[in-house]
């Protein structure tokens, strides 16, 4: 696929240029005249995204929603993420969880307990 349709498939579900992400959107507005309009009827052809038709409250421009086999494009045709050191690991984990705790200490105390799923070695 493309990098340009995957960029639109990713920008529309709301995920990361790796397909990571909650996916907490689907949509994707754009109008004709548009270079993404056509990229996004090239998807509806292939049958990755469905397009509603246009909408008022985007300035009445088309809304194109991903599609189950679209979500699917997205999970196989993204790249893997790079891969990320313990410790950087560990400071994302961080910023995640970090305000319950007094102190970094405290938080990596914490972090080690081998009841962590990411401490695991299953």
């Amino acid at each position: 696929m493309e990098k340009e349709l995957l960029h639109i498939l990713q920008h529309a579900l709301g995920v990361d240029q790796y397909g990571q992400g909650s996916q907490y959107r689907n949509h994707f507005a754009t109008g004709p005249g548009v270079k993404d309009f056509l990229k996004c009827q090239e998807l509806a052809e292939r049958g990755f995204m469905k397009d509603l038709g246009t909408r008022p409250l985007w300035g009445d421009q088309h809304c194109f929603v991903v599609t189950p086999e679209g979500i699917q494009a997205v999970a196989l045709e993204s790249p893997r993420p790079p891969k990320v050191s313990r410790s950087k690991a560990r400071y994302r984990r961080y910023l995640e969880y970090g305000d319950s705790f007094d102190s970094f200490l405290d938080f990596c105390r914490w972090d080690a307990d081998p009841e962590r799923s990411w401490n695991c070695s299953e």
